[in-house]
This record gives structure tokens, C-alpha cells and sequence, in this order.
């Protein structure tokens, strides 16, 4: 399972609209072919960051959402709001426990 985590720093004033469009996408990303897993977090205390972290498949199934038409929509819109430059780390899970 690859893990996939991207830390966002949004301007304050944006933050409405940027959880205003997760509302609206997030049942579209999760159901993504491949996405196992999907959360928003919002760092303890930074207000304006917040990180998604979700379990893909596989490294081709998060290049083909990365990759899509939805993507590029959703991406576009989020990274206009964005107050630094995001920052995304991709990882494999090496063991879970229970």
C-alpha cells in the first residue's frame, strides 16, 4: 500500500473555500479506483494547514488520479488558495498494526 501525504498552507481568508470544495469532492476522491483510504487533517496549531492522507493500491493508481481530468479540476482550484507552496511526500507502509 502506498501512503500519500500532502501538507497545504491556505490564506487564512481561503480557508471557507478550500473546505467548501473538499465537502464537495471528497466521496469522488475516495471512490477514486485505487483509494483505499481518505482524511483531512488540520494541523493542532497552525489553523491554516491542513494535510490530506490517503492509502492508494498502488503507485500507478495514485499517478492515474493524479493524472485525471477530476484532478486537474480539484487541483487547480486548491492550489489558487494555497499562502507556500505545498508540500507531498509518498510512502510505502511497511507493516500496520491492529
Amino acid at each position: 500500500m502506498l501512503i500519500r501525504i500532502v501538507r497545504m498552507t491556505f490564506a487564512p481568508e481561503k480557508i471557507e473555500a478550500f473546505l467548501v470544495n473538499f465537502e464537495a469532492n471528497k466521496a469522488q476522491i475516495r471512490g477514486f479506483a485505487g483509494c483505499q483510504y481518505l482524511a483531512l487533517l488540520r494541523d493542532k496549531d497552525h489553523d491554516n494547514v491542513f494535510m490530506t492522507y490517503s492509502h492508494w493500491d498502488s503507485e500507478q493508481s495514485l499517478e492515474n488520479y493524479r493524472k485525471s481530468d477530476f484532478f486537474a479540476q480539484v487541483w487547480g482550484f486548491t492550489k489558487a488558495l494555497f499562502a507556500d507552496k505545498p508540500v507531498a511526500y509518498s510512502t510505502w507502509c511497511v507493516e500496520e498494526l491492529p
